[in-house]
């Protein structure tokens, strides 16, 4: 065990942010949709050494089913299945090392966050809740730095995350922590893990992802029932800035020069590798129709437009207006063949939220 100190080597300068703490002194139930969801969120708590398996060792052909999550299925393509097979699991594992990592630290942001939402948020049935995400969180902080640990290393966070989390904590709003932490970023990471989840064959990953996934439905879903109790009673100035809030939340993680940064970061791990990236690159363009054409719609769109515009809308957070700057940054992200020509043809894309979201995030709905 390393000495004791006050300022460790790996910690960052710290973070101003404006903290405000609000008492509640009724402790009756008053909003009853989260005190069951608290009373759920008790009794679902799990231990993370005893029930999961930490002296396995990671499988390392079952490990090749993981997805790496880019847009394109890298891992189909001819140039990636006529690698050898010690080339293809450290391609794979340090990939990996590299996405679970930002699983990873947005944990450590969600953790800070719902810490202060136990102190912000102004009902004690929400404060009860916040309470019970902190320590999910604690608990997924600990999983995903044991299993990259199993892998290989920690890979610092990718600046866009870091950028969201940073002005999550900062401000001292109280419903902007709510929709930037419960809805944009548990919406990211609710659609990631759940890709994750059920496409890997890995079984310790897919053990921890399952557990992870149906906490994470949980928050999701504190958001939602949260927000959407909220929002009619604001007026129209205080909503206008709330969803301006989400969507540079969002415009953040998918936009293109962000995505060219951990582009960037994914290809130098693929030459440290040995990997010609050039030949890999030609290969997704050769193959790209093959490679796409049997995926689903709600894939297709990915976590933005798959996931977290539906659960604005839900909740009561897309009107036209920003309905209007979400289809235009997307069309320039994404291509107007997935997000359509104009508003009403992306609003009429814009599935629906599950009725059923743990359901869903376990891949027994679509």
């Amino acid at each position: 065990m390393s000495e004791f100190k006050l300022a460790t080597d790996t910690q960052e300068p710290d973070l101003d942010t404006a903290m405000k703490v609000v008492y509640q002194w009724n402790y009756e139930p008053e909003v009853e949709e989260l005190r069951r969801l608290y009373h759920k969120a008790t009794e679902a708590q799990w231990v993370a050494e005893r029930e999961l398996d930490w002296d396995q060792e990671i499988d390392r052909d079952l490990f090749s089913t993981t997805p790496l999550g880019a847009a394109v299925p890298i891992e189909k393509t001819s140039y990636w299945l006529g690698l050898d097979d010690e080339t293809r699991w450290e391609l794979s594992r340090r990939t990996a090392a590299f996405r679970l990592s930002n699983f990873l630290h947005g944990e450590q942001g969600a953790l800070m966050v719902a810490s202060q939402l136990v102190n912000a948020v102004p009902h004690t049935d929400a404060k009860f809740y916040a309470a019970t995400q902190t320590m999910d969180e604690a608990r997924h902080v600990e999983v995903f730095a044991k299993y990259i640990d199993k892998l290989d290393e920690v890979q610092p966070i990718a600046a866009p995350l870091k950028d969201i989390l940073d002005e999550t904590l900062r401000t001292d709003d109280w419903l902007k922590k709510l929709v930037g932490m419960q809805i944009v970023v548990e919406g990211l990471a609710l659609y990631s893990f759940r890709e994750m989840r059920n496409y890997t064959e890995e079984p310790l990953l897919k053990e921890l992802l399952t557990y992870v996934a149906r906490d994470e439905a949980r928050h999701h879903a504190y958001g939602v029932q949260y927000v959407s109790r909220c929002i009619p009673q604001l007026d129209d100035a205080k909503r206008t800035e709330l969803e301006d809030f989400a969507l540079e939340a969002s415009r953040t993680l998918i936009d293109n020069r962000n995505a060219q940064t951990l582009f960037s970061e994914a290809l130098k791990i693929w030459s440290e590798v040995g990997i010609d990236a050039a030949a890999l690159l030609q290969s997704v363009q050769d193959e790209r129709e093959e490679l796409t054409k049997n995926r689903t719609a709600g894939r297709r769109l990915g976590p933005i437009s798959g996931f977290v515009v539906p659960t604005l809308k839900r909740c009561g957070l897309l009107s036209e207006r920003v309905a209007t700057h979400y289809h235009g940054f997307l069309v320039e992200n994404l291509g107007a063949n997935l997000i359509g020509e104009d508003v009403e043809q992306f609003l009429a894309i814009i599935p629906d939220l599950p009725e059923d979201t743990a359901r869903w995030v376990m891949g027994e709905i679509q």
